[in-house]
């Protein structure tokens, strides 16, 4: 069985700019709906893991029991996209956590929180992104982190002054930057043709 034309895609709804790209998701023509607890983790067929604070959003997935469930579903196969913090969210390791900050894994790579620098020193910028056809992304970097390394496994489908923004590894996407702010749906388009790509992965 195939995954429908109007997958299902979740976002994670615990912090962030959940409401940017639940938006964006439908305007790419994705069925998408906020995701707060393990039965509707259950339920989607791809997960957006938004932009926000990654060492909060890590606290409160463990809080709400939802982090060995996330862990679980991304390790089977589910399509992910992490934005900002959710790119720190992704990394099998971050280069430099916080107290307790866990993450949920998926992608070879090592990460560096606030690498492009404080939120004062937000910007934008156009990126090309490999597999996204049109043209340069407009990338918003707020508080972004960058790549530091990947694995052998790990895609590198975008940069910007010489650091890593964007990578794929298998079903799992990941940006620094925040495509959700733009009104560019590119990049949500290209994670929806990912879920569409796979046959359905939701939990029964």
């Amino acid at each position: 069985m195939t995954a429908p034309t109007h997958p299902v895609i979740g976002v994670l709804a615990l912090q962030g700019d959940v409401r940017e790209h639940l938006a964006a998701l439908a305007a790419a023509g994705a069925a998408a709906r906020p995701v707060r607890r393990p039965d509707e983790l259950a339920a989607v067929e791809g997960l957006v893991i938004p932009g926000g604070e990654s060492t909060t959003i890590s606290k409160l997935a463990s809080l709400f029991g939802m982090m060995e469930p996330l862990r679980e579903r991304v390790r089977s196969g589910l399509p992910v996209y992490g934005t900002c913090a959710g790119m720190i969210l992704l990394a099998d390791k971050i280069l430099d956590p916080r107290s307790g900050q866990e993450t949920i894994g998926g992608i070879e790579m090592i990460v560096r929180r606030n690498a492009f620098g404080r939120q004062n020193e937000s910007f934008e910028a156009a990126v090309e992104v490999s597999g996204v056809d049109g043209g340069p992304v407009e990338g918003v970097f707020i508080r972004a982190p960058w790549v530091e390394s990947v694995g052998a496994q790990t895609e590198v489908l975008a940069e910007h002054a010489g650091h890593i923004v964007a990578v794929r590894q298998g079903n799992a996407l990941a940006t620094s930057f925040h495509p959700e702010l733009t009104g560019d749906h590119r990049m949500h388009g290209l994670f929806a043709d990912m879920v569409r790509a796979m046959p359905v992965t939701r939990s029964r």
